[in-house]
């Protein structure tokens, strides 16, 4: 396939998500703007954009306090989910232990146990960590236990055959059958992550999105709302990608198999 054909290919798979967005700011514009809307109601994007680079310093400010409980919270919810994934891989019995357990704390509202969580382990760092790999810990874990269970049977027998032992047959077939359901769990935690962490901002934090987000409500200034909101869909979106670029350099068969489709 030619770069030329490779671009079109990638501009006809953005362009109907361009246009679609697109057409939503347009009309958001074009409603707040001639509807007679106070901008303390409905701020057009106009205006939202224009005080976010107004204000960027305080974004930023208030960013990086978010981004790091994001990434810290989501670098420990990455590393349990392997290791209790691989755990339960390997001995059966602590399926049926441990997934109630974690089921049940999937249905624990943040709502009601972010504060408790900030209480009881006040208001740094931690409790946001804690709070961020709560809510993304558990689709990763479904996906990559999903994920060597689809393992096929012939190929584990043959690499048991050969006198491979389980641990060589984990690393050589179950692991790399995973990694498609386990980037499709990641990029479904990854979203997550920075709505957790901004949330738990709102539990008890002295900087961080999620209190320049309250802080600006109190003051009624919806278009810092919206400016703030910006920032926290653009650093999900960023860190989407980046999964998909990851996904891409470690399955590098995936994209070949792909493109040799006709």
């Amino acid at each position: 396939m030619s770069k030329n054909a490779e671009y079109a290919r990638a501009l006809g798979r953005v362009a109907p998500a361009v246009i679609s967005v697109g057409a939503i700011i347009v009309a958001w514009e074009l409603y707040a703007q001639f509807a007679d809307i106070a901008p303390t109601t409905l701020p057009p994007p106009s205006r939202v954009v224009t005080q976010a680079v107004q204000h960027r310093q305080a974004l930023w400010d208030n960013t990086v306090p978010t981004l790091t409980a994001t990434l810290a919270g989501f670098a420990c919810s990455l590393l349990a989910a392997f290791v209790f994934s691989v755990l339960i891989d390997f001995f059966e019995p602590l399926r049926r232990a441990l997934f109630p357990v974690f089921i049940i704390s999937q249905t624990l509202p943040l709502v009601a146990i972010a504060p408790l969580i900030v209480l009881w382990f006040g208001f740094g760092l931690a409790p946001k960590i804690m709070l961020v790999a709560l809510v993304t810990f558990f689709p990763m874990l479904v996906a990559l236990v999903q994920g060597y269970a689809a393992t096929d049977r012939d190929i584990t027998a043959l690499l048991a055959s050969m006198g491979a032992g389980r641990g060589r047959i984990f690393v050589l077939a179950r692991l790399p059958t995973a990694l498609p359901y386990f980037f499709a769990g990641l990029r479904i935690s990854i979203t997550y992550a920075v709505v957790g962490a901004i949330f738990a901002e709102y539990a008890g934090a002295a900087r961080g999105l999620g209190i320049y987000i309250l802080n600006s409500k109190n003051n009624f200034r919806p278009d810092l709302v919206l400016a703030a909101v910006l920032v926290s869909a653009s650093l999900t979106l960023m860190l989407f990608g980046v999964t998909v670029l990851i996904q891409r350099l470690a399955m590098p068969w995936a994209r070949l198999s792909q493109g040799a489709k006709p």
